[in-house]
């Protein structure tokens, strides 16, 4: 029987608050993106992945459907997973299902109380004795995890190209993190997406139908509802560009006129001029041997990679 439980540490508005402050007042202007996926947020991001112009979910779980078996394969019983910011759990229940075992532990981490919700009402139809649930950063989550870690093997999943949100930088701390959060036997199976033709990529992230407009300006009228902003939406554009040279897609909403602003609970003031933007992500793209290269300098080894050579995405799994 599926038994769930429940160690939810809510993002703070507080905090929520003084990072508004904070990166509304850096040069450039610049916000989070995890604070994009409110329950509305996460909503549109399910949309975005339906997208035809957006084909990260679909190669991603193609790649898992048909090498579940792979990806599990050699891991000593039993076996337990967690998964970094899975969204609604789709993917990861399509590789309990497919990887013909079972799993005794899932810990979901994620910053969406909305996509926790969602994955733990999608796995109740999957193979798993229990589900835990951790909301809060990826940092956090893995912290907790090694404080409930159980006997088996653990497979960390990191998928979605999720690791394309953080800079080259950051995206080194945090697979050290999970390597340090891992022990000898256990693996990581890491989803990226790939560099492609710009127009490819610029369709993915500013499509015709402007989904993604409505998840980027989302953000502010998250501001405006939890933190008593006053921006108003309609003079912001959305704009996603190619920045080759950093090898990312950036997403900013750009003013479109002057406009002054408040946030009463981050008590702040400033006003944009027209044609000045918030720099609201950025999502970096790989090529294959890049991805096995950071994760050997992690202090992994690689165990199988599995590329979608139409779509441009990699699905590569690493052993402690």
């Amino acid at each position: 029987m599926l038994t769930r439980e429940y160690a939810i540490v809510a993002p703070a508005r507080a905090g929520f608050a003084a990072d508004v402050a904070d990166y509304l007042q850096r040069s450039p202007r610049q916000l989070p993106s995890r604070y994009l996926y409110d329950a509305l947020g996460s909503a549109l991001f399910d949309a975005i992945c339906q997208l035809p112009w957006y084909r990260v979910t679909r190669a991603e779980t193609a790649l898992l459907h048909r090498h579940a078996a792979q990806i599990v394969s050699g891991l000593s019983r039993p076996l337990n997973v967690a998964e970094l910011g899975g969204g609604n759990g789709e993917k990861l229940a399509v590789l309990l299902e497919r990887a013909g075992v079972r799993f005794r532990h899932v810990h979901l981490i994620d910053i969406s109380e909305a996509a926790l919700d969602h994955a733990q009402s999608r796995l109740a139809e999957v193979p798993c004795s229990q589900v835990t649930t951790f909301q809060g950063t990826y940092e956090d989550g893995l912290s907790e995890l090694t404080r409930v870690r159980r006997d088996g093997s653990w497979t960390v999943l990191f998928l979605g190209s999720n690791i394309g949100n953080f800079d080259p930088d950051a995206a080194r701390a945090l697979l050290h993190q999970i390597h340090g959060a891992l022990e000898p036997g256990d693996a990581l199976l890491l989803g990226a997406d790939l560099v492609k033709p710009e127009r490819e990529l610029l369709l993915a992230y500013d499509d015709p139908l402007q989904v993604t407009a409505a998840f980027n300006r989302n953000l502010l009228q998250r501001i405006n509802s939890e933190l008593g902003g006053t921006f108003d939406l309609d003079a912001f554009q959305h704009r996603a560009v190619w920045n080759s040279h950093a090898g990312r897609v950036e997403m900013h909403l750009v003013c479109t006129r002057r406009h002054a602003v408040r946030v009463s609970a981050a008590d702040l003031e400033l006003t944009f001029e027209q044609g000045e933007s918030i720099w609201t992500e950025s999502s970096y793209k790989w090529n294959a041997d890049a991805i096995l290269a950071e994760g050997r300098a992690a202090g992994f080894r690689e165990a199988g990679q599995w590329i979608d050579e139409d779509a441009g995405f990699a699905l590569t799994r690493f052993m402690v």
